[in-house]
């Protein structure tokens, strides 16, 4: 199957959601329907040049599938750059290139299944976590949605009103509990930071956790990290959990937080790489230490593809044909795909003195 591409979108609205979030949507023409027809909970990379600058960013999509509408929720970060672009200049009538959908953060929709979700978000989590709690409650009439949200003050809250109108739309079936740091709540268990023991407190107090069909948590990587291991704690299986992440905390493969690269002093240590993109062969030559695979691709004029450059998007996954890496990161990789032979190009090193990638595979 071929890779996605880049398409350039018109942008057809952009909505403050709260100060610092902005929803953007896109207009799709006829011709790429289906390229950008996509599933609950999945994302968008968009790109742009920000001071003659290649950037290149994923971003959640925020509406379920039926609404007829492509639309993302951007946040403002401190000192970022695309984040701020899109809050600050981004208007209706602008371009923005746009790659089809990705991602794997979804479970199988049954129509005539009575299950229940547990979802936790925090910050600008929620916005591949509302899609996902709209299309269930469409899809499956006899499902029951609770969310755990977790923000610092009630004006950070996005989607807020959104979240009220659902509640109303679908009286007993979805219950929202906002968990804030900063006020102080009427109820203590719903005050304070989503950390694993009060993640554990929440669900302990307000589910069935072994009951529970799907859990999905996305936001900051500590709220990850803590409410996965307050599920696990709990005896929730670990295949029932499902965990967003584009680079709050990427999680190295060893478990550990990774460790900044050693630039080498002699790019003679390395390796020659044969890179397979788009039916092209090209070699170049890569350190054993230093940048990956994937920046040293793009400095040879290779446009292979990429979104985050942390580890968790995949974007620029590829087959390792011949040779050996370290990888730096492997959060976005599933077990079988690692199996399989599949690295992320993104956080490879090679450990051989040949390798060959393709991108194609």
């Amino acid at each position: 199957m071929p890779r996605p591409e880049f398409h350039e979108l018109v942008v057809a609205d952009v909505r403050k959601e709260t100060d610092d979030a902005t929803s953007v949507a896109f207009h799709v023409p006829d011709e790429l329907a289906e390229n950008y027809r996509f599933t609950q909970g999945q994302y968008l990379t968009l790109r742009t040049h920000v001071d003659g600058e290649d950037l290149r960013r994923p971003y959640s999509v925020c509406v379920s599938p039926d609404k007829g509408e492509l639309r993302v929720c951007v946040k403002k970060m401190p000192m970022g750059r695309f984040s701020s672009f899109v809050n600050d200049n981004l208007k209706a009538g602008d371009r923005l290139s746009v790659l089809p959908p990705m991602g794997r953060f979804h479970a199988p929709l049954e129509a005539e299944g009575e299950k229940s979700y547990v979802l936790f978000a925090g910050g600008s989590g929620i916005t591949p976590v509302i899609s996902i709690i709209e299309t269930v409650l469409e899809c499956e009439p006899l499902a029951k949605v609770t969310l755990f949200y977790g923000n610092r003050a009630t004006g950070d809250i996005i989607f807020r009103e959104r979240l009220s109108d659902l509640k109303d739309a679908f009286l007993g079936r979805l219950r929202v509990f906002h968990v804030l740091s900063d006020e102080v709540p009427e109820v203590p268990l719903f005050g304070g930071m989503m950390t694993e023991d009060k993640v554990r407190d929440l669900v302990s107090s307000l589910t069935d956790p072994l009951s529970v069909d799907w859990y999905f948590i996305c936001g900051p990587g500590p709220m990850m990290d803590g409410a996965k291991a307050a599920l696990e704690g709990l005896g929730v299986e670990p295949g029932r959990i499902k965990i967003e992440s584009f680079g709050s905390r990427p999680v190295a493969g060893n478990g550990k937080a990774p460790v900044a690269a050693e630039q080498p002093s002699d790019e003679a240590d390395g390796a020659d790489v044969e890179v397979i993109y788009q039916g092209l062969r090209k070699k170049i030559r890569v350190p054993f230490k230093g940048a990956p695979i994937l920046d040293k691709a793009h400095e040879a004029k290779i446009d292979v593809p990429y979104a985050c450059k942390g580890g968790v998007c995949c974007t620029c996954k590829a087959k390792l044909v011949e040779g050996q890496v370290e990888m730096d990161i492997v959060y976005g990789l599933e077990p079988d795909e690692i199996e399989a032979g599949y690295i992320l190009t993104c956080q490879s090193h090679p450990t051989t003195d040949k390798l060959v990638v393709d991108y194609d595979g």
